[in-house]
């Protein structure tokens, strides 16, 4: 509902006009991601090319009440920051369905290009430019008060040059605060700090401290990712991980790595998260090491162009998967229009052609 006040109220909260998406000029065409609690579609909003994130209701009022509110939180993060590093959000709707519409990167996700690119490493500029990308958006987050909780590379995406990495997926965010006890299930085992699961087996919704050090934790093993192109704990499943992580305080090999960049790796996986560096720390460190090993300009890869049709599932769910695919069509009775690219799209409610 509206108000003389430029704001509307969705679930709780207070969404600016301006991030009000109008559904009548909305299209919404082939779907180029899933996950547990939404798909996501490439689309076009007012002649812009878009990703299009739908969160289905649920089917009983608890799951109802929790999906309505996990939207709610995530639309008010997305409209609270913003930064070259993080996804641009362009706005959100509630009817006639739950709508979340961010730009589309269609340089995909940092998983596929590492895939695209196995056996061979990035070269260290490379990846270590990636790295800086991915600090200064958690960075940023955490000068917010946000937790992303799910730092991971499914959830990381790269520009259509694949020169800039930029974070997605707010789904399973929170905001930070001293007081606040939150859920423990979350993220995805194989980059989770161990303070989210170890110690006990929690029941379903039982609560326990962490804080935004989580993150600094997920971005080490992201970060080890990045040099070696390789999954970390290879051979393991993410529970075989995640058990070795918090109960034998296992970590990836940082043997063969120089000694600046072991030592920010393995400082920012540290079993006390109040002994790992803060994301400013991060940043200096990367750019300190970066200092080190060359003058010369960053050497960027060619550009890896994988088969549009290749479909690599994620290690978890994950809703960041935003490599265009063109076969797959979207899924609603509404009647397909075909947009000038010849990709057939939906709209919601009457159309408008711009």
């Amino acid at each position: 509902m509206g108000s003389g006040f430029g704001f509307y109220s969705m679930g709780g909260f207070n969404l600016e006009a301006k991030w009000l998406i109008d559904p009548k000029l909305l299209f919404v065409g082939p779907k180029i991601g899933e996950g547990a609690h939404a798909k996501v579609y490439e689309g076009k909003y007012k002649n812009q090319s878009v990703a299009v994130k739908m969160v289905p209701n649920g089917d009983s009022p608890e799951e109802i009440a929790k999906r309505e509110a996990r939207f709610a939180r995530e639309v008010a993060m997305l409209s609270k920051v913003k930064h070259k590093n993080l996804v641009t959000f362009i706005g959100a709707c509630r009817e006639p369905v739950k709508v979340i519409v961010t730009e589309l990167l269609s340089g995909g996700t940092l998983r596929k290009y590492l895939l695209n690119r196995r056996p061979r490493c990035l070269d260290m500029h490379v990846a270590i430019g990636f790295a800086l990308d991915i600090a200064r958006a958690m960075e940023c987050l955490h000068s917010h008060g946000i937790i992303h909780r799910d730092l991971k590379p499914e959830n990381l995406l790269l520009t259509a040059d694949h020169k800039t990495v930029k974070l997605a997926d707010f789904g399973l965010a929170r905001e930070e605060s001293l007081t606040e006890m939150m859920t423990a299930e979350t993220g995805t085992y194989r980059w989770m700090a161990p303070e989210l699961y170890s110690t006990v087996t929690l029941r379903h919704g039982e609560k326990k401290h962490y804080n935004h050090k989580v993150d600094a934790y997920s971005f080490a093993i992201v970060l080890w990712e990045l040099i070696h192109n390789k999954l970390p704990f290879e051979g393991m499943s993410n529970l075989q991980a995640a058990y070795a992580a918090a109960f034998k305080n296992t970590r990836p090999s940082a043997d063969d790595l120089p000694e600046e960049l072991a030592l920010i790796v393995t400082s920012c996986w540290r079993e006390d998260p109040n002994a790992r560096p803060n994301f400013s720390q991060i940043i200096q460190m990367l750019l300190n090491y970066l200092s080190t090993i060359s003058t010369l300009e960053p050497v960027i890869p060619p550009r890896i162009f994988a088969s549009e049709n290749a479909v690599l599932p994620p290690e978890s769910p994950g809703l960041s998967s935003l490599m265009p695919v063109r076969n797959d069509s979207g899924e609603s009775p509404n009647t397909p229009r075909e947009n000038k690219r010849g990709s057939f799209f939906f709209c919601f409610g009457q159309c408008t052609d711009n």
